[in-house]
Order: C-alpha cells, then structure tokens, then sequence
C-alpha cells in the first residue's frame, strides 16, 4: 500500500509529498492486520511500583514530610511498556529479557500473566536483581522515587546464555519485527545487538531500535534507527536547532550512513517527527493539544512503528500514524499504552485533512 509520492534528496527540503487519502476503512484494514503478527522486544524490562498516601505531617527525625501509604500498585515498565502498546494495538508482543530469580522476577511473571502475556522470553538469572522503580506519591505530590538496580552490562557468560537462549526463540517463532528497547540497564550488550541482527537479516526480520548512550553506534545494520533529538545530538556531538529542518536531517542521514542503517527517525517532541532514508526525507510536526504528560510517549511511538513493519506498511504511513499515536498518549497523565480505537479516528481525520 503506497501512500506517498517519490521522496526528495536530503538536500531539496522543499518538496510537497503527494498524500494519498485513505479512508476509515483502509486504516481498518492496516490495524487489522497486525492481530496476527507477532513482534519481539528485546531490552531493560522493569517494575514501577507505586505508593500512594497522604502527608499531614513533617517527620521528627528529618525535614521531610511522613507519607501515610494508603494503597500500592505494581506495573510494568521499561522496554515491558512497550509490550503493553503492542499488545493494545492487536499484536503479539513477546519480551526478551533479563530478570532476577528474586521475588520482584517473580512478581514480574505475575504481571505478565495478569496481562496474558507471554514470559516465554524471560530469562531469569541469580547474577543480578530485577529492576524496580519505586514512586512515593501524596496529595497529587511525586514526593520521592527509589531505584533498586544493576546498571552494568550482563557478564559474557551471561550474554552467552541470553544470546542463546533468544535467537533460538526467534528462530522458533521467527517474529514478523524485532525491536531493541534499550534503557543503559545492561541487558543490551554489543554482543547480543549483533547476534540478533545477524539473525534478523538470515530471516529476513526487521530490525527497529529505541536506544540509549551506551551503545549508541552498536547497532548496525538495522532497519529503523529512533533516537529523541537530545540523543542525536549527543551521539553525533554537534549542537543543532531543533526547529531548523536542515540540520536535523543532515545529522540523521550522517547518522544514518554510520550505522548503514535503512532509516533514521527523530522523535522531536513538540516538533514532531522527522524521517531520512537513502535519498529520502520526510517531517511531520506535532499535532496540537493539551500534554498532560510526555512520559511515554517515545515507547508508543516504537510500537506503533514495530507493529506497521510488521504488517509491511509502508514507511511513511508507519510513521504518521505513530507521530499521531505518540502525541495521543501525552494527552494522559502516565504512562499507558495507546488506545486502538482513538488512534483510528485521529488517522483517518488525519489523512483525510492532508490529502491532496
């Protein structure tokens, strides 16, 4: 399905892209299809666990004020969210990660069978503990956050065992994408990027990547490379202007030629998103409306994208539904998954206002 006319070199930002309209029952289609792809998350899972009271008083032992905890949630986290958005949007999402053989592993099980989640990709591990977040909340207040975590890479012998233990689960499964959801928490080492790659490509699996600093330049080869601008920046070290559309597609295509990767997306908060593949450029700015809460929102926009590869959307399409879909999370406080059903009317209303 073509959605868009020939793209312009990097270089001629002028062009108008031809928008083919589709209608409600076109994206119907698209949604549709993704109820029987399957996508696999590979990354740093966690717990966010929530307390919630209220404070009357300040604590005699410090200035600090005594919260009087009246109900906990746990939930998850990290790359786990991005499972949640795959799975609101019809698919299945299977994740891939390290957790401790601790009672917040086991937790972590739990809420995946509350969920009806998978957790045969689950590798457990004494080595390490499970991540866990913690938010101390009173009177609308976040008050405190506590973080119980191993940031280090997992250990080689580790590594080994992941590596193993996911490329045969791939191979079992063969996914229809994969996406790294790296977080600097250690389960991502170099070494398992190249491994899954490198099985990707024996497939014929796309490869997408959400990823942090640490190994910002690792992942080669891939199809879809989604940075936020503050992680462009900092990786090619330069210092750009978000709103100047030239410099950020000269620095996503530099980007993109160093990794050999397919494409680059720049997630560009308030200003949208902008795309660059071979002799490719696309931007598209945010849709205007009232942020509740960003938090979120770059793990929609992953899974929404995921689930479009997935379903061989093509790449324009895929990316302005998921630019429509990250903004609509921030109309939320938290982090939730997205609503299917709100991210079918904002497309259609979409296409059929920007179609010519």
């Amino acid at each position: 399905m073509g959605l868009f006319g020939v793209c312009r070199e990097i270089s001629r930002l002028n062009t108008i892209f031809v928008v083919k309209f589709l209608s409600y029952m076109e994206i119907s289609e698209v949604f549709e299809s993704f109820r029987n792809k399957t996508v696999f998350v590979i990354g740093d899972v966690m717990i966010d666990s929530y307390m919630w009271g209220k404070t009357e008083r300040i604590s005699p032992e410090a200035p600090v004020p005594v919260v009087s905890v009246t109900h906990k949630e746990n939930r998850m986290g990290g790359a786990a969210n991005v499972g949640l958005n795959i799975k609101a949007m019809g698919a299945d999402a299977v994740l891939c990660a390290v957790i401790g053989s601790d009672p917040y592993g086991d937790i972590f099980r739990q809420l995946l069978a509350k969920r009806n989640m998978t957790d045969i990709g689950i590798f457990d591990t004494s080595a390490r503990p499970t991540t866990v977040k913690t938010r101390v909340i009173a009177s609308s207040q976040h008050l405190l956050r506590v973080d119980e975590e191993e940031c280090l890479p997992i250990d080689d012998n580790l590594s080994k065992k992941f590596i193993q233990h996911t490329t045969r689960l791939i191979d079992m499964q063969k996914p229809d994408a994969i996406i790294f959801e790296d977080y600097d928490k250690g389960n991502i080492t170099p070494e398992v990027i190249k491994n899954v790659v490198d099985k990707a490509k024996q497939l014929n699996i796309p490869v997408l990547v959400d990823p942090k600093k640490r190994n910002f330049f690792d992942y080669n080869e891939v199809t879809l490379f989604k940075p936020n601008f503050k992680e462009l920046a900092e990786g090619m070290k330069i210092s750009i202007n978000k709103s100047d559309t030239n410099q950020v597609a000269e620095a996503s295509n530099a980007l993109r030629k160093k990794l050999n990767a397919d494409y680059v997306l720049v997630t560009l908060s308030e200003a949208g998103v902008l795309l660059v593949g071979e002799n490719q450029m696309f931007s598209m700015p945010a849709q205007k409306r009232e942020i509740a809460d960003v938090s979120g929102a770059g793990d929609t926009v992953i899974s929404v994208l995921a689930c479009c590869f997935a379903a061989n959307v093509d790449i324009l399409t895929s990316t302005v539904i998921a630019n429509i879909a990250g903004g609509l999370v921030c109309e939320n406080v938290g982090v939730v998954p997205i609503n299917k059903e709100q991210l079918l009317d904002e497309a259609t209303r979409y296409f059929k206002a920007n179609s010519l």
